[in-house]
């Protein structure tokens, strides 16, 4: 059996690139359909906002199965998509988690800004799977 090393090698940074954007692209594509999918069959926010976070740490898994490392940003987004969705679906307590959480979010991103609290530096946590090829 002949199998093909799909990891990308840090050599070639134009087919890394190349990668990402795929991956990128399918990512976005499914998002689009999934919200889509989720407004017409009226799904609700649970399971809406449970799919995103599934597609969202899919992309992930495949960035580290391809050799791209993990991106802390998404990973943690799409957690909180995933625990967020089920918040709303297990406990209907009529509080709204999600806006709040999501406007909370964004004040923090805009408070930083304001302060310069990441002026000059560019944050990004990536994992890279060491594992050995045969």
């Amino acid at each position: 059996m002949v199998t093909q090393d799909t990891r990308v090698e840090e050599e070639d940074p134009a087919a890394r690139r190349s990668l990402e954007k795929k991956l990128d692209e399918w990512g976005w594509g499914l998002f689009f359909i999934w919200v889509a999918i989720a407004f017409l069959a009226d799904m609700g926010w649970g399971l809406g906002l449970m799919g995103v976070g599934i597609i969202t740490l899919g992309e992930q898994a495949a960035r580290v199965s391809f050799g791209l490392g993990l991106d802390g940003f998404w990973t943690v987004l799409g957690l909180m998509f995933l625990v967020g969705g089920g918040w709303e679906l297990m406990f209907e307590t009529g509080f709204p988690l999600i806006p709040v959480g999501l406007f909370m979010i964004g004040v923090t991103f805009i408070w930083s800004a304001v302060r310069g609290s990441f002026a000059g530096r560019h944050h990004r946590f990536t994992y890279t799977s060491r594992r050995q090829h045969h």
